[in-house]
């Protein structure tokens, strides 16, 4: 435990830990690393071991593969563009992502792939930030011919095969029909690894790189990256899935010769970042001090508050609250935020503990990172066990749950 005089409840995070404990001891969950930070405190619990049937203990530098919690930090790349006019919010993208121009859109959701009309319009950079480019994956459009498709040409980052390089996975985006007018309706995932190709397509950097010189590199964020390095991969776990059936621990992805020891061919920010709980909570620092970290400014304030405010219509809302409620059952209750800014959820209606405003996400490999400019607030829990359980997601509510209560003011 490391602490200091962060605005916490001495009796507040001794239950924190408590509850986190619990669930470590349950056997559900092997070991996990939380951060908690207000002001210039910061609070640190590091539990359990690195593998289900023990090894080398969890510690506060333990490498975690971050999955879709790494769209708030990626995202950051698209915004340094935006403030430096190197982008504009309504470019047409067919410049420099042209598998993009004249698309063709389904006249229904559950039609044929070839049952379609042209788009109204091209696709902007606004559409991408927002994840309304008019492709996505949609959990209530599972078992159509598009969602087919979009797992047929290896288009997203949760198959067995990773995602072919930026080019290829751009020339197979290219052939398929969009599910929605572009502007239309908020879809997940995969306007942000469009966004990835984007950016480098931009810069003419790889985008590692470009978020290496102007986000990682400034902020401190030695540990974060697209694979861990031969020096460090013994500092990362091992990635379970475990049966929903059994509950048995399956390994998805081990750390020697695993999926994240060599660099990938396609750098996503969807999803590909590997961190740790130091890294990220400099980041979401840095949000909450409108774009400053220290006396360096990393962001614009209003590229901060633009990422952090809702961007949402309120039948884009519908649709989003919808996906989350209908599908609670996939998603054991993560994604009820409401609202939804530039590569993260915004919370527009207090729905459970935490206020209005705050802003963040949960990634499906036991993650979730949240600040709350409210209570002035960081939080960062991980974990390597991934969602196919709801155990991951039920230790995460009671995280948040316990670490509001901690507050002490």
């Amino acid at each position: 435990m490391e602490t200091g005089d962060s605005g916490f409840s001495a009796t507040g995070l001794r239950r924190l830990r408590d509850v986190l404990a619990r669930h470590v001891d349950s056997g559900k969950i092997p070991g996990l690393v939380a951060l908690v930070g207000r002001g210039g405190q910061t609070h640190v619990e590091a539990i359990g071991t690195m593998r289900h049937d023990g090894g080398a203990p969890m510690r506060r530098d333990t490498i975690f593969r971050m999955a879709s919690t790494s769209k708030p930090v990626a995202m950051a790349a698209a915004m340094v563009l935006l403030d430096e006019c190197r982008l504009r919010l309504d470019d047409v993208v067919d410049r420099w992502l042209p598998e993009l121009a004249d698309r063709r859109v389904l006249t229904r959701i559950d039609g044929p792939l070839d049952d379609t009309v042209p788009a109204r319009r091209p696709i902007t950079v606004r559409d991408l930030l927002t994840s309304t480019f008019g492709l996505g994956m949609d959990m209530t459009a599972l078992g159509t011919s598009i969602m087919g498709a979009i797992f047929e040409q290896g288009l997203t980052p949760d198959l067995p095969e990773p995602m072919p390089e930026p080019d290829e996975w751009m020339r197979r985006l290219g052939t398929l029909p969009l599910m929605y007018q572009p502007g239309e309706r908020w879809q997940y995932q995969i306007s942000h690894d469009v966004l990835s190709v984007l950016v480098a397509r931009v810069t003419g950097q790889s985008f590692e790189t470009f978020l290496r010189e102007r986000i990682f590199d400034p902020l401190g964020m030695t540990d974060t990256g697209f694979h861990v390095p031969a020096d460090k991969i013994d500092r990362l776990p091992a990635l379970y899935a475990p049966d929903p059936q059994s509950g048995e621990f399956i390994v998805w992805d081990e750390a020697e010769g695993g999926r994240w020891s060599r660099p990938p061919a396609f750098q996503g920010g969807g999803g590909g970042l590997v961190s740790t709980v130091d890294d990220y909570h400099a980041y979401f620092r840095m949000l909450l001090n409108g774009g400053m970290h220290g006396s360096e400014r990393i962001l614009s304030r209003p590229a901060v508050e633009l990422m952090t405010t809702n961007r949402l219509t309120a039948e884009q809302t519908a649709a989003r609250t919808a996906l989350a409620t209908n599908n609670v059952h996939l998603s054991f209750g993560q994604g009820q935020h409401g609202g939804w800014g530039f590569g993260m959820a915004v919370r527009t209606y207090r729905g459970d503990y935490a206020p209005v405003g705050q802003f963040g996400w949960d990634g499906g490999s036991g993650t979730t990172t949240y600040a709350d400019p409210h209570n002035q607030l960081t939080g960062i829990l991980l974990t390597q066990v991934g969602m196919s359980v709801p155990d991951p997601a039920r230790l995460i509510h009671d995280f948040w749950t316990t670490l509001y209560q901690a507050i002490d003011d």
